[in-house]
């Protein structure tokens, strides 16, 4: 296991310990909610530096890293409607898009091709990082922030959904192309039946041979 794909498990580790220090009362369980859940963050911005510096681009490398992602991203989201800070429709398009997009890399991937992240998925998940924090420092320490966390919650969405679109154009396209470039098939036409020449029985052959 090189070290890219360590890195993107270790994320998927905080998970959990992001969802329980967001959803415990008490202390300063907020702000060390905001440290796990940056630092996984992190791991996310350096798993793919490394991957490409050191030349460690794994298929697995690919399929797991937005896996890790949905997973720290949905689960945050999901903590921030339980402690009532985020709308419940809005976290349901953006985990229902993380849910589509994680369908469709399926499908592409049984097809034979993988989909790579795009500049819009890698916008959105910028925003979904700032939005995540801003809305836990509002929550319970810093209530100013609201207006900025109902922003960028707004663009969360607006990107979410651009990028989705631009994941299944490109998949259709590739479809498109496969099918575009498949060789036609040659079909063999045979003539029909009566045209054929009648095979002579045994009994008229050795008669003509008399």
């Amino acid at each position: 296991m090189n070290l890219p794909i360590s890195l993107t498990l270790l994320r998927i580790f905080f998970v959990p310990i992001v969802v329980v220090l967001l959803l415990t009362k008490g202390g300063n369980l907020d702000l060390w909610a905001v440290l796990v859940f940056l630092l996984a963050a992190v791991t996310d911005l350096l798993d793919g530096l490394l991957a490409r510096k050191r030349g460690q681009i794994t298929t697995l490398g690919i399929l797991l890293d937005p896996i890790a992602d949905k997973l720290l991203i949905s689960a945050a989201f999901i903590s921030l409607v339980e402690l009532r800070l985020v709308p419940a429709w809005m976290v349901v398009i953006i985990v229902g898009r993380e849910f589509a997009v994680s369908g469709l890399r399926t499908i592409a991937s049984a097809e034979g091709y993988i989909l790579e992240p795009s500049e819009l998925g890698k916008t959105k998940m910028v925003f979904q990082v700032v939005a995540i924090t801003v809305i836990i420092l509002e929550g319970r320490r810093f209530p100013a922030l609201h207006p900025l966390g109902e922003v960028l919650l707004w663009m969360v969405v607006v990107f979410a959904v651009a990028s989705a679109v631009q994941y299944f154009w490109n998949f259709w396209k590739r479809l498109d192309e496969r099918v575009y470039r498949r060789p036609a098939r040659r079909v063999l036409v045979m003539p029909p039946e009566e045209s054929l020449p009648e095979e002579k029985a045994p009994e008229e052959k050795d008669v003509a041979a008399h």
